[in-house]
């Protein structure tokens, strides 16, 4: 026995559409309408499709204004998805414990070019920051 043909409807494709537009999940669509998700997959894919494109349309333009407008918020938003800017670690400091003083055990040789070893490397790092 064959099933039936789902009735699509032109109502039926603008609530889809809108839905999806709004960001609501295809299971609950699908409960919307009264079909299966995979049928409504199979029957409104342009809408499902064009409705997400719609929404992030309209939030990146909302988006825009607000940066454009001087929203700092929006503007570092944007700038770090868009524009993949990333913050940089902040730069470690070298704290002196007075471990060296109080060892009697360390060759102060070895901690001298140990100090002098960290201070080219945090030098270093300093410099590739800019």
């Amino acid at each position: 026995m064959a099933r039936r043909a789902f009735p699509v409807t032109d109502e039926m494709r603008e609530l889809v559409g809108s839905l999806a537009a709004r960001g609501v999940q295809q299971e609950d669509i699908a409960g919307t309408v009264g079909c299966d998700p995979k049928t409504l997959r199979k029957h409104f894919r342009d809408e499902l499709d064009r409705g997400m494109a719609k929404a992030n349309a309209d939030v990146t333009g909302a988006l825009y204004e607000k940066a454009m407008g001087g929203d700092t918020v929006a503007q570092i938003f944007w700038m770090k998805t868009r524009a993949r800017w990333r913050e940089k670690e902040p730069e470690k400091t070298i704290q002196s414990s007075g471990a060296e003083q109080s060892s009697h055990n360390r060759d102060p040789r070895l901690t001298e070019e140990l100090r002098k070893t960290q201070e080219k490397y945090y030098a270093r790092m300093q410099r590739q920051r800019f």
